[in-house]
Formats: C-alpha cells, structure tokens, sequence
C-alpha cells in the first residue's frame, strides 16, 4: 500500500483494490444468504399447505403418463430384442 502525502488519504494499488472489492463482494453475498436462511427458519412450517386443486391435477396428470411409460419401455425392449 502506497501512502500519499495529499490529505492524508491512501492510494492503494489496482491489486489491493481488486482483493478488497472482491472479499467485500464475497462478504455481502454471505450476510444475504445468511439473511434469507434466517428468514425461512422464522417461517412457521404449517403455513404453507399445497393446492387442493393442482394437488388434483398433478396426481392426475402422473397417472396418465404412467400408463405411457410402460408401453414405451416394452416398446423400447421389443425393439432391443
């Protein structure tokens, strides 16, 4: 670190500066992250119940794919046969 004799202020040197600026971006990410994770454990867990309605739509959705996979792969095997 250089030292200008200008009011006293300090010049750092475009290394210094990079390591600063980059433990400062790394520094603030961290307090973010540690911010959002201690919000979600506040979080009441039974506050947060699923959709009757797409509950629904996803079992049904899942049980007319199913049907179509097995006759895929007995396809897929005939044809590896």
């Amino acid at each position: 670190m250089k030292k200008s004799s200008k009011h006293g202020s300090t010049q750092l040197s475009s290394h210094s500066i990079t390591l600063l600026s980059g433990f400062l971006a790394v520094i603030s990410v961290n307090v973010v992250i540690a911010f959002y994770i201690c919000m979600a454990m506040k979080e009441p867990s039974d506050k947060h119940e699923p959709d009757p309605a797409f509950l629904a739509n996803a079992k049904a959705s899942l049980r007319q794919n199913r049907p179509n996979e097995d006759e895929d792969s007995s396809q897929t095997r005939k044809k590896k046969e």
